[in-house]
C-alpha cells in the first residue's frame, strides 16, 4: 500500500515532496515512502534543510559510537590479523598485516582468506621480506584468490616503501602515494595500525549507513559515495578509530546483511531509520538501492594442453620423457603476468576444424612449431569444454590434448621467432602440479588428467583382447604342430 510523501518547506521557501533521503535524482518504481520517521519531523512543521537529513546529530553520534563499540568488544570474530600487536617497531608489522589482510579481503570471503593470510605471513613476515620476492612467487602464493592484480600491487608497494627508506607510511595522505593503496585501504591501515581518526567505507559500511539514514540511492554513484564517506567521517570515534571502523564493517558482515538482516540483535537498531520505516509497511532490505549488474560478455577460447615427448609413439612414451608448454600472459590486462596453457581467443563459438586451425597458426607464429616441418603429431584429442566465470566475462574454453615429438629435439623451441612480450617455458608434471596456477588453468589441467586416466582405463580392455587373440593364435599353432608330428609318426 503506497504512502503519501511528506511535503515540507525548505529554507529557500519552496515546497518539496521527498522520498527517503534521496541524494541523487534516481526515482523508485515502487510506491514512495516517507523520508524520515515522525520523530525527526518538526512538530510545528518548521523549516528544514534537506542536507540536515544526511547528518547525524551529536546525540546519535554518541549513542552509535558507544553501542557499536560495546557490541564489537563482546562479539568480534577472532581473526589472525586482529591478533597482531603494536610491537617495538612502532606498529609497522601490524600495519603490514592489516594491509595484506585488507587487500586479500577485497572480493573474497573471510573464511577463504584466513589460510592464505597465515601462509603469506609465514613466508613473508615483514614488508622487507615481501620486497625480496618475485612476482612469480607472489602469484603462486596468491593462486586461488583471484583478482591477481591485487597481489602485484602488494609486491610493487612493498618494493617502493623499502626503496624509499623502509619506513611504513603512517597517515592516509602518505599511504595514498603507495601503488595499489586507495581511499579504503589507506583509511583501514591508518586507523587500525596508527590510530588516525579517519573513516573507511566498503560495501558493508555503505549498507549500514544507508539503512541508518534510509538512503535510497545508487551506492555506486560518485556523488552518493562522497555522502557515505561524509557520514562515516561523522561517526568515527576519535579515541578508538580502528576498533570503530572494524565494528562498523563487522556489523555489516554479520548482522546487517544484504538479504537477511538480524535487526533484533543489532546494537544500533534504535537509530535505524530503515527499521522505523519498515514498521510502516516497507522493508529494511530496500536500502540501499539494488544496482543491476552489468551483463557479462561471452568470450570463446581454444586451449591446447601441449605435451612434448621425446618418444615418437605412445608405446615408448613415459612420464620422464614428457614436458608441457606454458606461456606467460602480458603484464597488463586480464590475469596479467600469469602462466597458462597455449590458447587463442575465438570471435565466436567455433567447430573443431576452425579451433585447430587457429591453434596451429598460433603455435607456428609463436614457437616455430609446424606439423609439416618441425614436429610429428603423436596424438590429438578433444578433451571437453569448460566455462570459467570472471566478474565481467563468461569465458567458454574448448580444451584439446596434443602430444607431439619434435623432429629437431627440444632445442627447436629455442629457435622460435622473437614475439617481444611472449615468455614461455616447458615444465614436467611435478613442476606443473606445484605451480601457482589460476583456478581456470587448474581446471584445464584437471580435465586433461581425468581424460588421460579414462584413456588408460579403457586401454587394458583393448590390450586384453589382443592378448587373448595372440594366445589363441599361439595355441592353434601349437595344435597344428602336434598334429603334424603325430602324422609323421
Amino acid at each position: 500500500m503506497s504512502k503519501t510523501p511528506i511535503t515540507r518547506t525548505l529554507r529557500n521557501g519552496t515546497n518539496s515532496s521527498t522520498k527517503p533521503s534521496e541524494i541523487t535524482p534516481t526515482k523508485r518504481k515502487r510506491a514512495a515512502k516517507p523520508k524520515i520517521s515522525s520523530k525527526n519531523k518538526g512538530e510545528s512543521g518548521g523549516i528544514e534543510d534537506i542536507e540536515d537529513l544526511l547528518k547525524f546529530n551529536e546525540e546519535e553520534i554518541a549513542e552509535i559510537r558507544g553501542s557499536l563499540l560495546e557490541w564489537y568488544d563482546k562479539n568480534k570474530r577472532d581473526l589472525p590479523w586482529r591478533r597482531l600487536k603494536d610491537d617495538d617497531d612502532g606498529g609497522e608489522r601490524k600495519a603490514y598485516g592489516v594491509w595484506v589482510s585488507e587487500v586479500m579481503l577485497q572480493q573474497t570471503r573471510v573464511a577463504t582468506v584466513i589460510d592464505y593470510f597465515n601462509r603469506w605471513m609465514l613466508k613473508w613476515p615483514s614488508l622487507y621480506h615481501l620486497s625480496l620476492a618475485s612476482l612469480e612467487e607472489v602469484n603462486e602464493m596468491w593462486a586461488g584468490l583471484g583478482y591477481y592484480r591485487r597481489a602485484r600491487y602488494l609486491l610493487e608497494g612493498a618494493k617502493k616503501v623499502i626503496e624509499e627508506g623502509g619506513s611504513f607510511p603512517r597517515t592516509v595522505s602518505s599511504l595514498r602515494k603507495v601503488p595499489g593503496i586507495g581511499d579504503y585501504t589507506s583509511g583501514a591501515i591508518a586507523s587500525i595500525a596508527f590510530n588516525e581518526a579517519v573513516p573507511v567505507v566498503d560495501g558493508n559500511v555503505v549498507r549500514v549507513l544507508a539503512r541508518l539514514k534510509a538512503i535510497y540511492a545508487n551506492p555506486k554513484d560518485s556523488v552518493t559515495v562522497k555522502k557515505f564517506w561524509s557520514l562515516a567521517g561523522q561517526l568515527v570515534d576519535p579515541y578508538r578509530p580502528g576498533e570503530f571502523n572494524q565494528a562498523l564493517m563487522e556489523l555489516g558482515a554479520t548482522l546487517c546483511t544484504p538479504t537477511s538482516p538480524s535487526c533484533s540483535e543489532c546494537p544500533v537498531s534504535v537509530q535505524c531509520q530503515a527499521l522505523t520505516l519498515s514498521r510502516q509497511g516497507g522493508l529494511v532490505t530496500d536500502y540501499p538501492l539494488k544496482v543491476v549488474k552489468a551483463k557479462q560478455r561471452n568470450e570463446f577460447s581454444a586451449v591446447c594442453f601441449l605435451e612434448i615427448s621425446e618418444s615418437q609413439n605412445l608405446v615408448e612414451d613415459t612420464q620422464k620423457t614428457r614436458r608441457y608448454l606454458l606461456v606467460k600472459r602480458p603484464n597488463e590486462g586480464l590475469l596479467a603476468g600469469l602462466w597458462e596453457f597455449p590458447s587463442v581467443l575465438l570471435g565466436q563459438e567455433s567447430e573443431i576444424t576452425i579451433r585447430r586451425k587457429e591453434i596451429d597458426k598460433f603455435l607456428k607464429a609463436s614457437f616455430n612449431l609446424d606439423a609439416k616441418k618441425t614436429f610429428k603429431v603423436i596424438s590429438r584429442e578433444e578433451v571437453g569444454e569448460y566455462v570459467h566465470i570472471f566478474s565481467h566475462i563468461r569465458l567458454k574454453m574448448y580444451v584439446e590434448y596434443l602430444i607431439i615429438h619434435l623432429k629437431g629435439g627440444s632445442k627447436l623451441l629455442q629457435s622460435a621467432p622473437d614475439e617481444g612480450s611472449m615468455i614461455w617455458k616447458c615444465a614436467d608434471s611435478k613442476e606443473l602440479s606445484s605451480m601457482g596456477l589460476t583456478s581456470g588453468v587448474k581446471k584445464v589441467y584437471t580435465m586433461v588428467q581425468q581424460f588421460k586416466e579414462n584413456s588408460l582405463t579403457a586401454a587394458p580392455t583393448q590390450d586384453t583382447k589382443q592378448t587373448k587373440s595372440k594366445n589363441s593364435l599361439t595355441a592353434a599353432t601349437q595344435d597344428t604342430k602336434q598334429t603334424r608330428q603325430r602324422k609323421k609318426r
